[in-house]
């Protein structure tokens, strides 16, 4: 549900990276806004409670162009990973125009992967909303470490819907730009489709 800024001329997007606890979401933000240009992006926010973390911010990025005059600019957000943590992330979904799943690529981590890949659905089916009709993409993280699940794993798991999917290493920015790239493109896709 993008929020058109007249005075400003621009759109604004909402990215929510999804994903299980310490699965690399923060990561690809840190990295990303530490990547990003610094006339071209706002102040990183991070809502901390004694047991939760939140970051966000925006940037504009200035390749992607402009529709009908307007520049396109994305807030990028994180959730919580705990599902404990569920009413701040269907708070923080809430208007969400693209969706990033990190997944964990530990074989370990399999499970957390799948359990919040459903909360997710869940989470948005409440508010109205289907994945399935939403811009979304999947990252494979921590392709860097031991004991990891084959891709072809995550994906059958994970991605069935073969939506865009990438192996990243968020630590070192692998995969990570190309990741929010895929899902921007998705955005303005269904943006033009609108205008």
């Amino acid at each position: 549900m993008s929020f058109i800024n007249y005075a400003s001329r621009e759109i604004n997007c909402k990215i929510v990276y999804y994903g299980p606890g310490l699965c690399g979401k923060t990561t690809n933000l840190q990295y990303i806004y530490q990547k990003t240009d610094p006339s071209a992006k706002g102040k990183m926010i991070s809502l901390a409670t004694e047991t939760e973390r939140t970051l966000f911010f925006d940037f504009l990025p200035l390749a992607l162009g402009e529709i009908r005059g307007f520049k396109t600019r994305f807030h990028l957000y994180t959730v919580p990973g705990q599902v404990f943590y569920d009413a701040s992330r269907k708070l923080i979904l809430k208007g969400v125009d693209g969706v990033v799943f990190v997944a964990d690529s530990q074989e370990e981590r399999l499970d957390a992967n799948i359990e919040s890949l459903e909360n997710l659905k869940d989470n948005l089916e409440e508010q109205g909303y289907q994945l399935e009709k939403l811009p979304f993409v999947v990252q494979y993280n921590k392709r860097d470490l031991p004991n990891l699940t084959s891709v072809e794993e995550l994906r059958e798991l994970l991605n069935p819907d073969a939506v865009p999917d990438f192996e990243a290493c968020a630590t070192t920015g692998e995969g990570v730009f190309e990741t929010v790239k895929a899902v921007a493109k998705q955005i303005l896709l269904e943006l033009k489709k609108g205008a």
